[in-house]
């Protein structure tokens, strides 16, 4: 019986869960680009997406909520807030694209690219312009 579970378990328990989505929120707000599993982006996605809703805020409060969300990563929660209020500001939902990759070569396992929506279009707009 499945009672109040919600989300996958991706073979973690819930401390391990909660620690994994914080390392790859980090990376992505740090690099702009993961490379992931596809189960664990579909999972990070919402709480990126919980993220960037609280820079759309923009207030003490929010800044707090996105600093316990971060484990009290001062630098992360600081680029969050500076780099990503473009982004917040254009858009109501759907901050990340996936695109998938080839499988990995171990195991099999689907693997995605995990990145912001708005630093793509940026990044193909310069492409174009040059040539």
């Amino acid at each position: 019986m499945r009672s109040r579970v919600f989300g996958k378990k991706l073979g973690r328990n819930r401390r391990g869960r909660s620690r994994l989505f914080r390392a790859l929120a980090k990376s992505m707000i740090k690099h702009g680009r993961i490379k992931t599993t596809k189960p664990k982006a579909v999972a990070v996605r919402r709480d990126l997406d919980k993220l960037i809703g609280l820079v759309k805020k923009n207030d003490l409060a929010a800044r707090r909520r996105a600093l316990s969300i971060l484990a009290n990563d001062k630098e992360s929660t600081k680029e969050l807030f500076e780099k990503y209020t473009k982004l917040a500001g254009s858009r109501n939902s759907g901050f990340t694209k996936t695109t998938l990759l080839s499988n990995r070569r171990g195991d099999n396992t689907p693997m995605v690219s995990l990145s912001w929506v708005e630093l793509e279009e940026k990044k193909d707009e310069n492409v174009s312009s040059k040539t």
